[in-house]
This record gives C-alpha cells, sequence and structure tokens, in this order.
C-alpha cells in the first residue's frame, strides 16, 4: 500500500492539487487512520512479529469500506464502481491461484529474502494461505511474485490495490476542486 500511496500522491502533485486539502475534510482521516494500522503492521512484519497477520483481512476490509465516507461525501460513485469491478477481477484472479495449487497461494520472493522482509524457514508457517513457490506450482504467472521488498504481490493484489488509488485519486480531487475553488473566493 505504501507504494500505492506514493503513486497517487506523485500523480496529485504532477496534475497541481493540492494533497494538503485532504486534512481540511472529516472523510480523508479514517482513511488515513488506517494507512497509518497498515504501515505498522508492515512495520512489525518487517521486524519478525508476525502477531498481527491473523488481523490482515479485517484491516483490508476496513480501508476498502473507510473510503465509504468520500464515496458519498464527494460522489465518487463512476470511480468506486470501476475500482470493486478490478476489486472483483483481482479476488476472482487470486482465488483462481488458490484453487488451482490445494488452496495455498505460491509465493516467488526475490527482493525480500535480501531486505529479511521473508525467510524460507518461516514463510510456510505465517499462516494458512502462502506457500514458496516452486516448480510444480500451477498459473505461476497469477501468484504473489511482484516483489517490492516489503510485500510480494500477484497480479490480482494490483487489481484489488488499484480500487485505493483509484479512490485516493478522485477523493484528492475532488477535495482540491472544492477548496481550491472556497480559497480563490475569499
Amino acid at each position: 500500500m505504501i507504494i500505492t500511496l506514493l503513486a497517487v500522491f506523485l500523480l496529485a502533485k504532477l496534475k497541481h492539487y493540492k494533497i494538503r486539502y485532504l486534512f481540511c475534510t472529516w472523510s480523508f482521516y479514517p482513511i488515513f487512520i488506517l494507512q497509518c494500522i497498515l504501515i505498522f503492521l508492515q512495520g512489525a512484519i518487517f521486524t519478525g512479529n508476525y502477531y498481527f497477520i491473523q488481523y490482515a483481512s479485517v484491516i483490508e476490509t476496513l480501508i476498502i469500506l473507510s473510503f465509504v465516507f468520500p464515496l458519498l461525501a464527494y460522489q465518487l460513485y463512476k470511480p468506486a464502481f470501476i475500482g470493486t469491478g478490478l476489486v472483483l477481477l483481482g479476488s476472482l484472479l487470486n482465488r483462481l491461484v488458490i484453487g488451482q495449487n490445494n488452496g495455498k497461494m505460491p509465493v516467488f520472493p526475490t527482493l525480500s529474502y535480501l531486505t529479511g522482509y521473508v525467510h524460507a524457514d518461516t514463510m510456510n508457517s505465517i499462516d494458512n494461505i502462502h506457500i514458496i513457490g516452486s516448480e510444480a506450482s500451477r498459473l505461476k504467472f497469477l501468484a504473489d511474485y511482484i516483489d517490492v521488498g516489503y510485500s510480494i504481490l500477484s497480479p490480482g493484489d494490483l487489481l484489488i490495490h488499484s480500487f485505493t488509488f483509484i479512490m485516493l485519486y478522485c477523493t484528492i480531487r475532488s477535495v482540491h476542486l472544492k477548496y481550491a475553488v472556497r480559497i480563490s473566493e475569499k
């Protein structure tokens, strides 16, 4: 999610949107708080504390639901519809891979070995879903192989993360348009 946030902020800056306006609206704070919690959890995993992994799916669901506030406040229905379609497609791709690999998601770490995010001896015991991928893994091109050093993503995960990208970008754009007009009127 960190890369997603940075990409959104970069695009918003390239479009000359003022990111600081986000903090002028209450609808952004649930997103902000949950993103901070997610960054904390990723930091905990990075230091070898895997206790919080059991709550990862709850946090991810809450993050997606936190976008209901800007969705309603700024009427972001079209971006939400597109993002939801991408989440469903990404979830379908992930379930397809898991179904083809006996209920497990193969993971192919590279950079994460170097950063210490993943250790080969503990990977299979962290949760009940992920296993280290092998030549026997099916649909490897849809498995978790996109390694950014602190997370290993699948193409399905990228589609799921695109919801956050789309909704956060559209929130920034809407907030900028609302508050830029107010400030210019003064």
